[in-house]
């Protein structure tokens, strides 16, 4: 007797899955998501807007965050580009230094959209 012979026959697929019970995220916004995650996921671009944040008005000259670092200004403003891309910082130029601002309310937004779509539902 072949091993195929001893399997059960299934005329229909038994339901394995469960459906969601809750929104998901899009394929847009984990794409989104996902790009402003990866220009965090750094720790260098995390102590930047620590230090942003930090400084008076929440604003900060590119010459003030090069010795905090320890990185030079060219690294520490490719640092600052992948924030500015990401949306969570602004820059504005005056003279020949750029300034950078924490855009309001967009590390909020990313942990509400991570507690939105991955908080696990209890059953009680």
């Amino acid at each position: 007797m072949a091993a195929m012979d001893l399997l059960p026959v299934v005329s229909e697929p038994a339901a394995c899955c469960t459906p969601a019970a809750a929104p998901t995220i899009s394929a847009d916004d984990a794409t989104r998501l996902a790009r402003t995650l990866k220009a965090m996921a750094d720790p260098t671009r995390l102590r930047l807007l620590s230090l942003i944040a930090a400084h008076e008005g929440g604003e900060a000259c590119v010459c003030d965050l090069i010795e905090p670092v320890g990185l030079s200004q060219p690294t520490v403003s490719h640092h600052l580009k992948q924030l500015t891309e990401a949306g969570l910082v602004t820059r504005e130029k005056r003279g020949v230094w750029a300034y950078f601002t924490i855009v309001p309310g967009a590390v909020d937004a990313v942990t509400q959209h991570l507690g939105a779509h991955l908080t696990v539902h209890a059953e009680g």
